[in-house]
Formats: structure tokens, sequence, C-alpha cells
């Protein structure tokens, strides 16, 4: 994989200059604003503006599925899905606002980090449907109401079945030192995707540094996103995940592909995929009821069945099947520690993968 190489470092000093610019000077607020609902008067106003603006870190075909399901509830408003790896969108927003462009109307990130920043240089702004204000717990949304999760993820191991045998998979991390890995597995890239940020950072802080250092040595293919992984041993490419999409692997499984999960014993991964719409944005009735609809019951449960990925949302049902996520041990997600050590995570992977 060619080398990737971001500098958050540099993203934060371009964006906080731009805080202090006069159309980010309204103070943060101290409490969320009161639960907006769908109504007529903002269907209009966003008939009027025509479109909106989607940047995400989904999974492009889910994304465009969304958008589209979106299209189809209120015609008249078209979803523009610009769609990359959470840290990739991350540095482009940052990119845009450093040149004065301001072309995103809402985002959808796996790395809660990314939330910190842009609320820190005053970017967000505050909006909290009505689902959300009834429907979930306050730990999924923001106290000040700059951004809502929208899906949760996990990133498990898994294997391909017919590569492996049930009873010779890997069960924990620690077992994918096993030389008989070698060369036989695949994992995601932290300077491309939130999520695999995420993990790489629980897992280094748990198992140590050390563990990825043992890990290099298993001669890991690297591939770029979340995304990848699980693509890669459905196709038979490679045996065995080291970290990635959970979703996908429970859709290839859906669609027939020889693949399985592996919770490992020593917790799984967790990153919640915030949203947030921009101060900035150049569509912004459009924006709220598009935010609006992506977390009501409808578009949550699109999440849920199509997706194949965790909600919020408290109505959601989940299918038959899937492991509830009370039911997995889970990692402890810590955005703050993420968004102090980012940098250093991206810079020793890179030293020890040699990416």
């Amino acid at each position: 994989m060619r080398n990737i190489r971001f500098s958050r470092r540099d993203v934060l000093k371009g964006s906080t200059a731009l805080a202090v610019g006069a159309i980010f000077a309204e103070p943060v607020r101290a409490a969320p604003p009161p639960a907006s609902a769908i109504t007529p008067a903002l269907i209009e106003a966003a008939k009027k503006e025509g479109k909106c603006s989607f940047y995400t870190a989904m999974d492009l075909q889910f994304a465009e599925q969304f958008g589209k399901a979106f299209e189809a509830k209120f015609p008249g408003v078209a979803v523009r899905v610009e769609r990359s790896g959470a840290e990739r969108v991350f540095t482009r927003i940052a990119q845009e606002y450093s040149s004065n462009i301001h072309a995103v109307d809402v985002v959808n990130t796996a790395d809660q980090a990314h939330c910190i920043v842009w609320k820190r240089n005053n970017w967000l702004a505050a909006y909290v449907p009505q689902d959300v204000a009834q429907h979930y717990d306050k730990g999924y949304y923001d106290a000040d109401g700059f951004e809502v999760v929208t899906r949760i993820l996990v990133s498990p191991i898994a294997y391909n079945t017919d590569l492996v045998k049930k009873e010779e998979a890997p069960k924990s991390f620690a077992d994918l030192l096993d030389p008989k890995w070698a060369g036989k597995m695949v994992k995601a890239h932290p300077a491309y995707s939130g999520t695999i940020m995420n993990s790489t950072f629980q897992v280094a802080r748990d198992l140590g540094w050390e563990y990825f250092e043992k890990l290099a040595k298993q001669r890991v293919m690297q591939v770029q996103s979340a995304t990848d992984t699980p693509k890669k041993i459905a196709l038979g490419e490679r045996a065995v995940m080291v970290d990635g999409a959970g979703y996908l692997v429970i859709r290839e499984k859906e669609a027939g592909k020889p693949v399985e999960i592996v919770y490992p014993t020593e917790g799984t991964p967790l990153a919640t995929g915030p949203s947030a719409i921009f101060k900035a944005a150049p569509n912004p009735n459009a924006a709220r009821l598009f935010f609006n609809w992506m977390h009501s019951r409808d578009g949550q449960q699109m999440l849920v069945d199509v997706a194949r990925q965790y909600s919020p949302h408290k109505q959601t049902v989940e299918k038959p099947g899937v492991r509830k996520l009370s039911d997995i041990k889970l990692m402890k997600e810590d955005p703050e520690g993420v968004e102090k050590g980012a940098e250093e995570i991206k810079r020793r992977y890179a030293q020890i993968f040699k990416v």
C-alpha cells in the first residue's frame, strides 16, 4: 500500500486560525437548543435550496442508498454524497475551510475526536432532532447539541470459513501472533479510517504497542479502509481480518460469502460515528431536514436493516441472528485520548508496519 501522510497537527494549526473569523464568532452554547421536528415549513425551505452536501465515512454503496431513500421521502431535495475514509474527510474539511470554501452541509465521521475539534473551532451548528431528544440516551448526543451519534461501529476479528476451520479460528488478538497466520492476515490503516484509528488506539492502550510490534512480524497485508478488510477475506485473498467493519462481515455472510466474525476475548474495539451540521452550511434548511430524517426511526431502521450497523435509537429492531451490542465485550472508546494522540498513533503505526 502507498504511504499515507496526514498531519492532524497541521490540520489543527490551520483550523484553529480560522476560528477567529467573524463567521465563527458566535460563542459555544451552554445548553442544547429545543428539540426540532420535521415541519412543512422546513420541508419547503429545504426544497427551495434543492440539495444537501453530505460528507461521510459510510461505505459508498450504503451512503448512496441512504441518500436515495431520503430523496424518495422528500422529492425535490437531492443528497450529494462525498465519501472517503473518516481521517480524509476530516482533512478535506480543514483544507476547504482554510481556503474559505464552505461546501459541506452535513458530515458523518467514524471518529468522535473529529467533533471535538470542529466544536472547539466553533464550526458546528447546534441542532437536536425531536427523535434524538425522545429516543436516544443522552450519552449519544452532545450536551450542547452540536453532534449526534448516527451509528455504532465495532471492529472485530473475522475469517474466511473456506480457508480456516471453525475450531482452528483465532479467538483473541493474542491468537493472531501464532506463526501459522503469518502472511495470511489483512489490516486497515489508522491514517485513513476513523474506525481503525479508534481500534488501533484501543488495542495499543490495552495490549501495548509491543503487541503491534509482534503483529508486524506476521507479514500483515495493509489496506486503507475498514471497509476493505472484509472484502479481502470474502474474496479469499487473505484468511483472517485483524480489524475492520464488522457490519460488512455480516452483510457478506448474509450474501452467502464464506465469512465469520470473532469477537476477541480481550474485547472488541468500538467507534461511535457522529454526525453534525456545519454553521456555514450552504444549504442549512436541507441540512436540518436530512439530519432530522437520518436520526428518525425510519432512517435509523434502514441503517440497521440495510447497513447492518448498530443504532442508538431505542425504537429500532435488530434482525434475528445478530449479536446484540450489550452481549459483546467491548473495549472502551476514548475520543479525547484519540484527539490528543492521533499523530503519535499514526507515526508509531507507520514506523512499526513500515507503511
